[in-house]
């Protein structure tokens, strides 16, 4: 019983966090989508190419079941965190939606004390780091973790902020400043009382 409910937990979860990666590129240019946006060069789309690439990595090799993808080797990492310019957003969309059902297939078929492999992990990772509990957990963590990076992206971009469209307010650009403007004066003046 503890298994499934922690399953249906986890899975509902990374669908969650799927869906509100994608919403980030909603209403996008083509520009603001792939440009870099901080100095290591992370950008929106690049995020759910990785992302994509690497829920089907730990879905499908993890458990001996390869994606239907063509996927890059995973000590080539460069080409999975940004999109070449012959890349289309709906290619990249496309191939995570496909993933999802890999991996949904993968969560649905097997239980939660499933042994995987994980070869790019060290041999001397303990077995019950590699099953499919394991990897739920790791992949969710990957998929929050990016999930928000790309939330604060968009907040960069155009102040749009939340984890679901429903639950997006209208932004009020004054109440925003004034408020960044009362952090600030907090800020400088917990730094000059430090100083």
């Amino acid at each position: 019983m503890i298994d499934d409910f922690a399953k249906d937990n986890l899975h509902e979860r990374l669908r969650r966090d799927r869906k509100a990666l994608l919403w980030k590129l909603d209403g996008l240019s083509e520009y603001d989508a792939r440009r870099p946006l901080t100095a290591t060069g992370t950008n929106l789309l690049g995020l759910v190419k990785h992302v994509a690439t690497v829920e089907a990595r730990y879905f499908g090799e993890v458990f001996d079941r390869p994606s239907p993808e063509p996927l890059p080797r995973w000590q080539d990492s460069d080409g999975s965190h940004w999109a070449t310019e012959d890349e289309t957003r709906e290619q990249i969309i496309g191939f995570y939606r496909r993933t999802w059902e890999h991996s949904d297939a993968t969560i649905n078929e097997l239980p939660l004390d499933a042994p995987g492999h994980v070869p790019w992990w060290p041999e001397s990772t303990p077995a019950w780091h590699t099953n499919l509990f394991a990897i739920m957990v790791h992949v969710l963590g990957e998929s929050t973790r990016h999930s928000g990076h790309a939330d604060i992206l968009r907040e960069g971009l155009d102040g749009r902020t939340g984890l679901r469209p429903e639950y997006e307010e209208q932004i009020d650009e004054e109440a925003r400043a004034a408020y960044c403007a009362k952090i600030e004066l907090a800020a400088r003046a917990a730094a000059s009382i430090k100083a």
